[in-house]
């Protein structure tokens, strides 16, 4: 990012809600604070939604859904404008990438490398996806059957705050690109970024009332967009628990639901893998976006074998991660989003030291930067599983290490926990690392790698970890409804 962007102050404004095609306030009139987490300042005013934004939101994307604008354009023409909408998202990559790190607390290079160029990927593979999704033709003796695939109506999407403009995008970019009408809610610590989307999408041309934002707490806005009987599908990416009560409040209408929640995944490393190649993929999957990530490989589970060449090797290289300024292009990690999550973060951190684990590195606030949100990256290690940091998700940069004898033992510990999001595995033999791969009961594995994601491949988790997959065809099959048609000949 230039000195320039970075210096401009103007780039981050008050902010408003996004209905059919205009910014407003809420008819409340109430606000809310956006905080900085590096300095626990404000960073604007953001309008505080409510039931009835909520319905309104919901009401304009009905209407405007049934009125065709969207829903019947032809799939060329609304992948001509979700494509500007890419090619605009990266117009604006450094705007956007300064913006989220301001809100999130993540490391400039992460918004700016990845986060920002994954949100137009996003929007790009969808629309060009959609172009070549065919119907389902089958003849019988007298007659012809086919299976169409039409939108689904008013899409609810309620997106957290670690990812916020990359998920929002993953979700918005599949539902519109099936010709659906959206309405999305981002989460109250981080909604600036996602907001700005409102502005993307009229300058591409996307029709009013087709995308809607809206800003303001869960047990409103959130209820409504879940238990609104104009809604058709609903997408949830966040914690189990408030996942549960989405389930719930979607049972109402019998509404489908794809829910996107926790993770507790094990991080395989057997003796015979590449331990250089072990170490650097595990400090990146637990330390990227300060742990604060549904997928990280938070329990490091290392053959007796190599444990202890593996703990030195591990706390050597965690001892380079530089936590600094987010905006500081040389930081690995910035600040935990806000000081309550900080908090939480440093209590499991105390009560696993009361259960029994050793502190090999970290486990406190960084001193000299106590004005945010600063964590230093911690190693517990010699965790027993059935420890409730090892059973529970801490979203930090806290990974548990715990040593196991056999691949069944691996297994068995791995799969222990109440989540089934994804796993890792380490090692040089492809036979193992697919055996393993296969009885790990997860929605996603790595063999020898970490989120590396063809967006092509479902994506999901089983367990405590959700319900559905999304991506490729998963997405449209989730946002259209099918159809059969039979034709006698």
């Amino acid at each position: 990012m230039t000195n320039e962007v970075a210096a401009n102050s103007r780039l981050i404004q008050d902010s408003k809600l996004f209905i059919d095609g205009k910014y407003i306030e809420a008819l409340s009139g109430e606000t809310f604070e956006t905080i900085n987490p590096a300095t626990n300042k404000k960073l604007a005013s953001v309008a505080k939604g409510g039931k009835e934004d909520a319905k309104q939101a919901i009401d304009v994307a009905q209407s405007t859904y049934v009125s065709g604008v969207w829903s019947t354009m032809s799939v060329i023409e609304r992948s001509r404008i979700l494509c500007k909408m890419a090619d605009l998202i990266m117009e604006n990559v450094d705007k956007l990438a300064y913006i989220e790190t301001l809100d999130v607390g993540k490391p400039i290079k992460e918004s700016r490398g990845f986060d920002i160029p994954r949100a137009a990927d996003n929007f790009r593979f969808f629309a060009e996806m959609a172009k070549y999704m065919v119907d389902e033709h089958y003849d019988m003796h007298n007659h012809m059957s086919y299976a169409q695939y039409a939108p689904a109506g008013v899409t609810s999407l309620i997106i957290p705050w670690n990812l916020p403009f990359m998920q929002m995008t993953w979700k918005a970019s599949a539902a519109l690109a099936a010709g659906n009408t959206v309405v999305v809610k981002p989460a109250s610590y981080t909604p600036l970024s996602a907001v700005l989307l409102g502005e993307i999408a009229n300058e591409a041309g996307l029709p009013p009332g087709v995308l809607n934002i809206l800003t303001g707490p869960g047990g409103s806005v959130g209820t409504e967009m879940a238990t609104h009987p104009s809604v058709s599908r609903i997408s949830f990416v966040g914690e189990s628990t408030t996942g549960k009560t989405v389930m719930r409040n979607a049972a109402e209408n019998l509404t489908p639901v794809s829910l996107e929640l926790g993770g507790k995944s094990a991080n395989i490393i057997f003796a015979d893998a590449d331990l250089e190649e072990a170490v650097a993929g595990s400090i990146d999957a637990i330390y990227r976006n300060q742990g604060e990530i549904c997928l990280a490989g938070s329990r490091i589970l290392v053959q007796e074998s190599i444990y202890d060449q593996f703990l030195d090797q591990f706390v050597a290289a965690v001892k380079k991660i530089k936590v600094g300024d987010p905006l500081d292009e040389a930081t690995d990690m910035g600040a935990l989003v806000s000081s309550g999550h900080l908090e939480a973060v440093d209590d499991y951190v105390q009560l696993g030291l009361a259960e029994g684990a050793k502190l090999a590195y970290g486990g406190k606030m960084v001193a000299e930067m106590e004005a945010g949100n600063f964590y230093e990256p911690t190693i517990l290690y010699d965790v027993d599983n059935k420890m409730r940091v090892a059973q529970e998700e801490i979203f930090g940069p806290v990974p548990v290490v715990i040593p196991f004898k056999t691949e069944e033992e691996a297994i068995q510990i791995a799969n222990n926990s109440i989540y089934g999001l994804a796993g890792v595995v380490w090692t040089n033999d492809l036979r193992r690392g697919q055996r393993v791969s296969s009885l790990v009961d997860a929605g996603l594995l790595w063999v020898n790698c970490w989120y590396v994601r063809d967006l092509r491949t479902p994506f999901g988790g089983s367990k405590a970890s959700g319900i559905g997959r999304e991506g490729g065809r998963h997405s449209f099959d989730f946002y259209t409804e099918a159809k059969t048609i039979t034709i006698k000949k």
